[in-house]
């Protein structure tokens, strides 16, 4: 486990992914950060491990990886052993369920709550304004996403089912983000989906997440 290093930044929504998935697995690790500002991105060492110049990027031993999900997989199916499981491995058809949920996550919450939160805080960290149309065009086809959301945590108290696992985290940086905005409506006006959100967020792993943004 000595030597896992993780090349990002604790404000990145995809290195916190990361991160998360590392504290829940009670995993000691190195953060490394990378100097965005300064277009460290772009350049060696990391472009090295990144060929497209983003974070994060993983190091475990002689294994690099990145692009975050990818990541987090590895490191679930790596150290399935410890800390939390994340990926249900002793049932097939639980991680089946699990694996399906990973992708809504991917390919229809993230395109939309990713370039909504881009509108509510990324562009003001920017020094750039928010176009309030677009903001709007988003919320109402993130609220049709969240219906299903609201439907499917009716029948668990996870995604996946009754356990934790990495459908339910890879959610989190997004929805925090989001939640500090007008946009968080649209969450806690869906019972079950403000439920889950709760449960969530109020992990360790992810308050320790958080901790390392205040450092």
């Amino acid at each position: 486990m000595a030597g896992i290093k993780v090349h990002g930044v604790p404000i990145s929504t995809t290195t916190m992914r990361v991160l998360a998935t590392l504290y829940e697995k009670g995993l000691d690790f190195e953060l490394v950060p990378v100097d965005m500002k300064g277009g460290a991105h772009k350049q060696e060492p990391l472009i090295s491990l990144n060929p497209f110049g983003q974070i994060p990027a993983l190091l475990d031993g002689d294994l690099t990886l990145f692009e975050s999900r990818a990541i987090t997989e590895y490191i679930a199916e790596e150290y399935s052993d410890k800390g939390e499981k994340l990926l249900c491995q002793g049932c097939k058809k639980l991680k089946a369920i699990t694996k399906v949920w990973l992708q809504v996550e991917g390919q229809q919450f993230d395109p939309i709550a990713s370039k909504l939160a881009y509108e509510r805080v990324f562009k003001g960290m920017l020094g750039m304004t928010t176009d309030p149309a677009a903001a709007e065009e988003l919320e109402a086809k993130l609220v049709k996403v969240l219906d299903i959301y609201e439907a499917r945590l009716s029948k668990s108290p996870f995604l996946a089912g009754d356990c934790f696992t990495l459908a339910d985290l890879h959610h989190l940086p997004i929805i925090y983000y989001l939640m500090g905005t007008e946009s968080k409506k649209l969450f806690e006006s869906r019972p079950k989906v403000s439920e889950w959100i709760k449960k969530i967020t109020a992990r360790p792993a992810w308050v320790k997440v958080l901790n390392l943004q205040k450092k």
